[in-house]
């Protein structure tokens, strides 16, 4: 008798398996997507259910060894231990608003930009909801560098991993009510990635940035209220970084030293403020024409999550072109993408092998350890990350563009945490991958190896 897939997962979900984490990934049937994908994770909420108006499911919970506790220690030489955060609403600005600029913290922090020596461009904000075609004077301005209206980057950005096949992992506006499912996933494939935190819900969520710091992943600014920063003034962009990077080292001891910009909306006014404060921009990698944007955040507002697989698709198609590693956008703010993420763009990702891509955190991919992402811990004098160099003069080739009426071809990428990654083990049968992780010993493993060998026999 041949065993089918539906009864093998049936087999796999009894209670002797409970203690048992495994994973049977089925190759995806492409009449479902139109997209060949290389597996997909057996408990994935089905695509026809990631959709603008997908029911609202139970917000996800840590696994048991993600908890954090005050005191704990992360993994990182020197790090200081996990704080006993408690949020005062009075201790932080009005969340999701762009914090007032009179405070004393505020005053300080512009005070020390002025001091750093780095001169600030006097180019004016950008108006509107900083598209191109709202402003046209400044999206023919090449000497701006402004990344929204042509993708210009400055040899400071940090847009690509050094190595071929590489994929610099980040998810952008969290931590939200979904990012434990992300956090679940990513350590029982033994990923790290790049978290670009948003202020105003780090001081929301903050056991859940703890979990994330102490889990091994990067944490970076994303500021404190997700604006398009050209078109803020000087010191408003001093707040919104500023109360963000306050917030991550309140909460998680740390304090980052690098950022990304909410759109990628980065212009050479904004790249000078950010390293003046010690903050490195990561932006997420683009090749003359495209942008390593998966584009899942639009599925909250109707593009459909077939459409952002074959983006996702196409950036790996791309990305196998080129010389170096590469940077992708991605998002944990909504339950469409984190499902999207956890159900079918990492397990494709993670059971290719023609070629094979190594996911890590951003940091990791720079062949960085960990600590040098945060101020506390960075002992390398030499670190790009931390360099507080103005940026440079040199615009490098622009690569797309953003349409006219303001929408984003792009969003944000990521800056890295030192990762420990394993990718599965993909079968050599073309319409099945198998990825086991952390089999128990004893009669368990004898049992699940029995299953194994019942599921590949269907295929002799």
């Amino acid at each position: 008798m041949k065993l089918d897939i539906s009864t093998l997962s049936t087999i796999l979900s009894l209670p002797v398996f409970a203690t048992t984490a495994y994973a049977i990934i089925p190759r995806q049937d492409p009449a479902a997507t139109g997209l060949d994908l290389a597996s997909t994770n057996p408990t994935a909420v089905p695509l026809a259910s990631i959709t603008q108006g997908a029911a609202t499911q139970v917000p996800g919970t840590l696994a048991s060894n993600l908890v954090p506790t005050p005191g704990a220690v992360p993994p990182i030489p020197g790090a200081p231990a996990i704080p006993n955060f408690v949020f005062s609403a009075g201790s932080f600005p009005a969340l999701d608003e762009i914090p007032t600029i009179d405070s004393p913290q505020v005053q300080q922090w512009i005070q020390e930009v002025k001091n750093s020596g780095i001169q600030i461009p006097t180019f004016a904000p950008t108006t509107g909801t900083a598209g191109c075609a709202e402003n046209p004077e400044a999206a023919a301005d090449k000497s701006r560098c402004w990344w929204t209206c042509g993708q210009c980057t400055r040899p400071t950005d940090i847009t690509t991993c050094p190595d071929k096949f590489t994929w610099g992992l980040s998810f952008d506006d969290g931590p939200s009510e979904y990012t434990p499912d992300l956090l679940d996933y990513l350590d029982v494939q033994q990923i790290k990635s790049t978290f670009f935190v948003v202020g105003s819900r780090a001081v929301s969520r903050p056991q859940t940035l703890q979990a994330e710091h102490l889990a091994g992943h990067q944490i970076s600014v994303h500021t404190w209220s997700h604006p398009s920063l050209t078109t803020l003034s000087n010191e408003q962009i001093i707040a919104e970084l500023g109360w963000t990077r306050e917030a991550i080292k309140q909460i998680t001891g740390v304090s980052p030293n690098t950022m990304r910009p909410p759109y990628g909306d980065i212009d050479d006014r904004v790249r000078a403020i950010a390293m003046a404060m010690g903050m490195t921009p990561i932006i997420w990698t683009g090749t003359g024409t495209d942008s390593f944007d998966t584009n899942d955040w639009h599925i909250p507002s109707g593009q459909s999550s077939i459409s952002v697989l074959q983006t996702f698709d196409k950036i790996l198609d791309t990305a196998s072109t080129l010389n170096t590693g590469f940077i992708v956008l991605a998002h944990d703010l909504y339950q469409q993408t984190v499902d999207l993420a956890i159900g079918y763009v990492l397990p494709d990702a993670l059971a290719r092998r023609n070629p094979q891509f190594n996911l890590q955190s951003i940091i990791s991919c720079l062949h960085k350890p960990l600590g040098d992402a945060y101020v506390e811990t960075n002992s390398n004098s030499t670190n790009p990350i931390s360099s507080a160099a103005a940026p440079g003069t040199v615009t490098s080739t622009p690569s797309g563009s953003r349409v006219a009426g303001g929408t984003s071809v792009g969003s944000s990428a990521a800056a890295a945490a030192a990762a420990t990654t394993t990718t599965t083990a993909a079968s050599g049968n073309t319409n099945s991958a198998l990825n086991i992780h952390q089999l128990s010993n004893g009669w368990q493993f004898a049992l699940s190896i029995v299953v194994i060998i019942a599921w590949s026999s269907y295929f002799l």
